[in-house]
């Protein structure tokens, strides 16, 4: 296509919807699925699109649909004046939780799942039952990406801003602790509620490694201690751990958090394991064009209230 004299007035700024929604998916389907378009709809106005910038803005590839030079320079450019634009609206609409319906959507990963979501739907169902949440999967490299394109508005979890374009406030600090069976002891050493290195180079150790998230880190301090030789069981999931050291020999190594909230269902002992199992801290990030929001406010200052400062080091 060859680029004529553009004329800003005589855009549809509307388009600008639909190349964002593009943009964002890759695919002319998905983006109408997202605006509440038909196909030829979505088709139809990309056209206009491509014929108001005398350019393809997209082509296709492998993977979808590819943008174009034209579309990797404007793209980004609308999508943050449409948050924006959206915030500025939304920030007009007082919040009553008490009546209001709002959607909101977070990224938590599965152990998030079963430390963040009971407590927090509890708090929801009594003081906002109008609105509804949803937990979206997205891996821990791509949050930032997701809260850019407003396909979640809350994260949290091991995450650090991808860019300086993300916000973000930390919750508490937390560790790592062992749960056994409750009659195991230590194959050597003193038998008391902490357990060494050494300790560890003699247990047969357990360990989860969820994709979507950084808790990786456990195996990477095991292999700095020389002991990873000692993880003999490597699970997807945190939830399989506790039946799983209530049946064998195993010492699993889990978020203090996840470990305290086992009581009531198992019969586990909890081990300390200080200056052994890495630190770390749990956050919560957000786009700035939320800031405004007074809905994305309350479910943030919930959120604090609920957890913020919950752990221990």
């Amino acid at each position: 296509m060859r680029a004529g004299r553009m004329n800003f007035r005589q855009l549809d700024l509307n388009l600008l919807r639909v190349l964002a929604a593009v943009y964002r998916t890759g695919s002319v389907t998905a983006a109408g699925q997202q605006l509440a378009l038909s196909q030829p709809a979505t088709s139809n106005a990309l056209a206009r699109l491509r014929e108001f910038f005398g350019d393809e803005l997209f082509v296709r590839s492998p993977r979808g649909l590819h943008p174009t030079h034209v579309a990797q320079r404007i793209a980004p450019a609308v999508i943050a004046h449409l948050q924006a634009l959206e915030s500025t609206v939304l920030s007009a609409e007082a919040f009553d939780p008490a009546t209001s319906r709002v959607h909101w959507r977070l990224s938590l990963s599965d152990l998030g799942e079963i430390l963040f979501l009971p407590p927090l739907a509890h708090v929801l169902r009594r003081e906002a039952p109008n609105c509804a949440l949803s937990n979206v999967a997205v891996a821990a490299d791509q949050v930032s990406a997701a809260l850019e394109a407003r396909d979640i508005d809350l994260a949290i979890g091991i995450l650090k801003p991808g860019h300086r374009g993300i916000a973000g406030e930390p919750l508490f600090q937390e560790g790592f602790v062992g749960i056994t069976s409750p009659d195991w002891t230590p194959p050597a050493g003193r038998s008391g509620r902490t357990l060494n290195a050494q300790q560890l180079a003699r247990a047969a150790i357990a360990v989860a490694t969820p994709t979507a998230t950084v808790h990786g880190s456990v195996e990477a301090r095991l292999k700095q201690l020389k002991l990873a030789d000692r993880a003999v069981l490597h699970a997807r999931h945190f939830g399989a751990l506790p039946e799983l050291v209530a049946r064998t020999d195993l010492l699993a190594i889990v978020p203090r958090m996840f470990a305290e909230s086992l009581a009531p269902r198992y019969a586990v002992k909890i081990w300390e394991l200080t200056d052994v199992a890495p630190q770390y801290e749990v956050r919560m990030l957000w786009h700035p064009s939320a800031d405004g929001d007074p809905a994305h406010a309350w479910l943030r200052a919930l959120m604090k209230k609920l957890f913020a400062r919950r752990g221990r080091g």
